[in-house]
């Protein structure tokens, strides 16, 4: 299945510029996620501009300084990264690529825990690129949120069988799925109040904020919501 880029927002997602402030550097990453079986792909970018005349007086246009792109495949469900690409589009120094294939040590790793402190191992300072290592922390987290992702496209996938029945997932299913998420924030933290409410098992884990208000616009209740996400 191959989805339009136009299925998402792509509004402004910063506040209005300050009325009466010069404008010097805009940082834009962006990181998109596919479904290639049996894996994912993670795929992103980082562009750094600055806008026209600042460099040049007479440019009329904004002057890409930094854009590094990185494609990274991840095994599923291990979450272990199986390959790994860096591409530079633009870059300060002629010999700025020649640390791309340094890279190439991705592949092995845990994308999910630790992954931030051995990026930093591996790739920081004048081990890397600094623009580069900052979009790989910034690509992690997407495809720790992919794990919910691949599910549920799984039960969509099956749904479109004519053999296909729903099973309700077992106990060890589910507690896989949320602990992908534990001691990632304040809210998953082991001793948390959201933890220990589902380790209980007194407390079913509610729909979050954004699919609840989804589910209204919807006219659906949570359990519309539980059975979407293969959780009957």
């Amino acid at each position: 299945m191959t989805h339009s880029t136009d299925t998402f927002d792509r509004s402004e997602i910063l506040p209005p510029d300050p009325d009466g402030l010069e404008i010097l550097h805009d940082r834009e990453y962006r990181v998109r996620a596919f479904r290639k079986d049996p894996n994912i792909l993670i795929r992103g970018a980082v562009r750094d501009q600055k806008p026209p005349h600042l460099y040049f007086r007479d440019d009329p246009n904004p002057l890409t300084i930094h854009h590094m792109q990185v494609d990274i495949e991840v095994a599923f469900p291990s979450l272990e990264i199986v390959a790994a690409d860096v591409h530079f589009e633009m870059h300060p120094n002629d010999t700025c690529p020649i640390i791309t294939t340094h890279y190439d040590k991705l592949v092995g790793l845990s994308i999910a825990r630790g992954f931030t402190h051995k990026v930093r191992e591996l790739f920081g300072g004048p081990r890397g690129c600094t623009h580069t290592t900052a979009l790989l922390q910034a690509m992690a987290p997407v495809a720790v949120q992919c794990f919910w992702s691949m599910t549920a496209s799984e039960g969509r996938r099956n749904e479109r069988s004519v053999d296909f029945v729903p099973k309700p997932m077992t106990r060890e299913q589910r507690d896989g799925q949320w602990k992908t998420n534990l001691n990632t924030c304040h809210i998953w933290a082991e001793d948390g109040e959201m933890v220990q409410s589902i380790q209980s098992g007194n407390v079913e884990m509610a729909a979050p904020r954004f699919a609840r208000q989804r589910l209204v616009d919807l006219g659906l209740t949570e359990d519309d919501w539980r059975k979407g996400m293969r959780g009957v």
